[in-house]
């Protein structure tokens, strides 16, 4: 199996979403996962790493912070490449965050609803995973 350089943080506040996300990214071949739980716990792993993380994927609806403003804070100090909202908001939900997004000029892939899409979630990563190999 392929194995990609990619490194990538998530953040997700329900222990089985991050165990399932982690899970589902490792058999795609990521193994460079950090997790954390809340944006508060993203944020002091995003200061103590030494280099920016390729992609956060970054749940919106965390307890501390939405994951909109999370991303806007990552990108603004440079800890991030590139975002990835995961949500179980409604489809029209989501496209008004892509939409705040494109405006706030953040480098969000995309939106991808919850339970996670294995080709969906793919298809956003895999234009990082050939500039990184």
């Amino acid at each position: 199996m392929l194995r990609y350089p990619l490194r990538i943080l998530l953040v997700e506040d329900h222990p089985f979403q991050l165990l399932a996300t982690q899970c589902l990214l490792r058999s795609f071949g990521f193994d460079k996962l950090t997790p954390t739980e809340n944006a508060e716990q993203a944020i002091r792993v995003m200061t103590q790493t030494e280099a920016p993380f390729d992609i956060i994927l970054c749940d919106q609806c965390l307890p501390d912070l939405p994951g909109l403003e999370l991303i806007e804070i990552a990108n603004r100090r440079r800890f991030i490449m590139a975002a990835i909202l995961l949500s179980g908001l409604p489809a029209e939900e989501l496209s008004t965050l892509k939409v705040q997004a494109l405006r706030r000029d953040l480098p969000l892939l995309g939106c991808l609803s919850k339970p996670l899409n294995k080709g969906a979630l793919v298809k956003l990563i895999h234009p990082l995973t050939t500039l990184r190999m």
